[in-house]
């Protein structure tokens, strides 16, 4: 017997205006179907420090493979609250000012859906990572896009002052910036610092990328600004800093208050996070700081290495200050628009790329640009490199 799905429109919630099959789930079928090289997804094809994997082994082993606290292990609460403190001189008492969660995509939607009430607006990067949109949605809030533009994907700060009107409600700052790698100067900071005080505004920050940063460029944490501390929610991962995404260990730092708000809706969300992987990352913390150094200087030469692949074959790459993606520009190649670029490059040569497009509200800005990820071994990357060559 065949059986043909039928869904109901009647059954479908509409809140969530974004939700679809995401353009990664779409490149990496694309990916697996044609035999191709992937730069498309942002994950690394390497491992953290083995202290961490081994500590993950050993808590396994040792039956740590139940419920943890609510808000995290103590020791990776400590762990992370003293990370604030030596890289930033940030202080946050570990008991009442720092979350566990599943990754840090669970914290900002927890952040969104604990502080955003329906028709709230939220000011936001453009482009922005997709979950934003769509935990917006949720929470029945209006996400308002700011410009970080091609060519050179600088922060429009006359827009951002346009933007903020009395439904603004929440900035949310994602420095280092995915998909441009852009990271934020003093002077833009300062000006965002001045108009979430002016407006009594609640920040979000996104800082993933934190330590994937090139270049001597320095990553300043927008609480660090003066009257930020007690306004601002600062959100981070394992999965970046230590090469381990599909953990899902992230946690959110920021006054008592707030904190206790978001966890009240990040338990009915995860409730808690992955065991065995709490305590390992508090360990990484703890004693790899020299690690991340020697893979921040790894990953500015793999930039660097695709960088000069992709101009080989006449793409010319706007050098990112941090993450690990880099865009071109594919108007060189014949293509006014990045999506039809990235659809058609699996079968024509066998590499995946993201279309910016999808990364923003206003398509347009973003049409003619294609993220490539450089989180790969440098076999890959050359690779990559040399099957754009044939690109024809």
């Amino acid at each position: 017997m065949v059986r043909t799905e039928v869904v109901s429109s009647r059954w479908k919630a509409d809140r969530v205006r974004s939700a679809a099959t995401t353009i990664f789930a779409e490149m990496s079928a694309l990916a697996v179907a044609t035999d191709s090289v992937n730069l498309g997804q942002g994950f690394p094809d390497y491992d953290g420090p083995a202290l961490m994997l081994e500590a993950a082994e050993q808590a396994i082993a040792a039956g740590v493979n139940q419920y943890p606290p609510a808000r995290g292990i103590a020791p990776l609460r400590q762990a992370v609250a003293e990370h604030s403190r030596r890289h930033y001189g940030l202080d946050y008492d570990a008991d009442t000012e720092v979350v566990v969660t599943t990754g840090a995509t669970e914290a900002l939607a927890a952040a969104i859906l604990a502080f955003v009430n329906p028709g709230d607006e939220v000011i936001a990067l453009e482009p922005f990572y997709d979950s934003y949109a769509a935990s917006v949605d949720l929470a029945g809030g209006r996400l308002v896009g700011v410009a970080v533009f091609g060519p050179d994907f600088v922060l429009d700060l006359d827009e951002l002052r346009r933007a903020v009107t009395p439904a603004t409600k929440m900035i949310l700052v994602n420095s280092p910036h995915n998909p441009t790698g852009a990271v934020l100067g003093r002077a833009e900071l300062s000006a965002i610092a001045e108009l979430a005080i002016a407006h009594d505004l609640l920040v979000v920050c996104d800082e993933v990328y934190e330590h994937l940063i090139f270049d001597e460029v320095e990553h300043l944490p927008l609480a660090t600004f003066p009257g930020l501390r007690d306004r601002a929610i600062r959100i981070s991962s394992s999965g970046k800093t230590f090469s381990a995404t599909g953990w899902k260990i992230g946690w959110a730092l920021g006054p008592a208050q707030l904190i206790t708000e978001l966890t009240a809706v990040k338990q009915f969300l995860s409730y808690v996070s992955g065991a065995p992987f709490q305590p390992a990352v508090a360990q990484a913390l703890d004693s790899c700081d020299d690690w991340v150094t020697q893979s921040r200087l790894e990953l500015q030469g793999k930039r660097d290495r695709l960088a000069a692949g992709l101009r080989s074959v006449g793409l010319e790459p706007a050098m990112p200050d941090g993450t690990y993606f880099m865009t071109t520009d594919v108007r060189p190649l014949g293509y006014a628009d990045g999506l039809e670029f990235c659809r058609d490059l699996p079968r024509r040569c066998g590499v995946v790329a993201i279309p910016h497009q999808v990364f923003y509200a206003r398509a347009d800005a973003g049409r003619p640009y294609v993220r490539w990820a450089f989180c790969k071994s440098d076999p890959v990357l050359d690779e990559a490199v040399r099957r754009l060559g044939t690109f024809s």
